[in-house]
C-alpha cells in the first residue's frame, strides 16, 4: 500500500478556498482496490479483537465478542495493526492536511476505526458534535480530520453530514457524539448558536477521503441498508499544537500520553510527525532522531 505524496491528489487552490470557507472538503480516491481489500481485512480483524501487533487499541467499544448491533468505535486502532498504522500515519494524508491548513508540518493526534453495522436504526447514529468539544486540551483550534471510506458511503448507509461554515461559529457545547436523538440535539444546538443547520451530505466512493475542521458540526444518521459502513478516521494537528491545561478535556487520553505541562507541544512517540514540507519539491516524514510508537515504526 503506497501512500506517499502524489501531487495530482493534493487539494487545489480552489479546494483550499472551499475548505476554509465551508469547514470541509470532499477529496479524491486515495486507495486502490488492493489497498481497500487489505484494509477491510485488517478492519475486520481489529473489530474481532485480533491485534496483529499484540497490543490492544486504546479503547474498543463495544468490546470484542459482543453483538455488532450498534456503532463500533475503536480509538488508536493503529496501535493494534501495522497496516492500519500505514494509513493513519501516511505522508499522503499529512500533505493534504498541510495544504488545507497552511501548516508546514502535520502530526497524528489519534485515529479511530468505525463500523456502522447494517440495519442498526438509531443505535447507528452519531450525534451532532464538533471534534474540538473533546479536544479543548489542545490549541490552537486548527486541528482537522481525514475520514477514509472503506465502502461506498451514501445517505442510506449513514454517511457523515456536515453543517457548512459552522467552524466559524465558535464552540457549541451542547454537541455530543453519543446522543442518538438527532432532531432534539439539532434543535438545542440551533437555539444555543442562534443559527440554523443547513446540511451537506458527504457521499463518497470506497477509497475516497473527506476532511473537516475540528469546529465543523457533523454527525450521521442510521445505516438502513443491508451492508456495513466501514471507515478509518485520522485526526491530525499542525506541528506545534500545544497542551492547554485546565479545560474540561484534561482527562483526554492524549493528555495522559503526553505527560506534559501547560504549553508543552504535542510531540514524541504517540504524536508522530507524518509530514513536513521541505525545500522545493521535497517532502519528508518521520522526524529525524525522534522515536515513534512501535506500530508506526512497523508501518514504515
Amino acid at each position: 500500500m503506497d501512500l506517499q505524496v502524489r501531487k495530482d491528489l493534493l487539494p487545489t487552490e480552489e479546494d483550499v478556498r472551499f475548505y476554509r470557507e465551508n469547514g470541509y472538503w470532499l477529496g479524491p480516491r486515495i486507495l486502490d482496490d488492493e489497498a481497500l481489500e487489505a484494509l477491510r481485512d485488517r478492519h475486520a480483524r481489529v473489530v474481532a479483537g485480533d491485534y496483529a501487533t499484540g497490543r490492544p487499541p486504546l479503547s474498543h467499544t463495544p468490546p470484542p465478542g459482543e453483538p455488532l448491533d450498534r456503532i463500533v468505535k475503536i480509538d488508536n486502532a493503529y496501535w493494534a495493526d501495522p497496516v492500519v498504522a500505514r494509513l493513519s500515519t501516511s505522508p499522503m494524508l499529512g500533505a493534504m492536511a498541510a495544504r488545507l491548513t497552511g501548516a508546514s508540518g502535520i502530526r497524528l493526534w489519534h485515529d479511530q476505526l468505525l463500523l456502522k453495522p447494517p440495519d442498526t436504526g438509531a443505535q447507528g447514529n452519531v450525534g451532532w458534535h464538533q471534534d474540538y468539544g473533546y479536544w479543548q486540551c489542545a490549541e490552537p483550534a486548527d486541528m482537522l480530520t481525514a475520514w477514509v471510506a472503506l465502502d461506498d458511503v451514501t445517505l442510506e448507509n449513514g454517511c457523515m453530514q456536515v453543517v457548512p461554515g459552522s467552524h466559524k461559529w465558535g464552540l457549541v457545547p451542547e454537541g455530543s457524539f453519543f446522543v442518538q436523538d438527532l432532531e432534539s440535539l439539532q434543535a438545542e444546538m440551533e437555539r444555543r448558536s442562534g443559527r440554523r443547520f443547513e446540511l451537506a451530505q458527504c457521499i463518497l466512493p470506497a477509497g475516497a477521503v473527506s476532511f473537516h475542521h475540528c469546529l465543523t458540526i457533523h454527525g450521521s444518521g442510521p445505516n438502513v441498508s443491508g451492508r456495513p459502513r466501514r471507515s478509518i478516521v485520522v485526526h491530525m494537528m499542525p506541528d506545534g499544537t500545544r497542551y492547554r491545561a485546565g479545560t474540561p478535556n484534561d482527562n483526554h487520553s492524549s493528555v495522559r500520553l503526553l505527560s506534559g505541562r501547560d504549553g508543552d507541544p504535542y510531540a514524541g512517540p504517540f504524536f508522530p510527525l507524518i509530514y513536513r514540507e521541505g525545500s522545493g519539491e521535497t517532502w519528508t516524514c518521520w522526524t529525524a532522531g525522534e522515536s515513534v510508537h512501535p506500530a508506526v515504526a512497523a508501518a514504515k
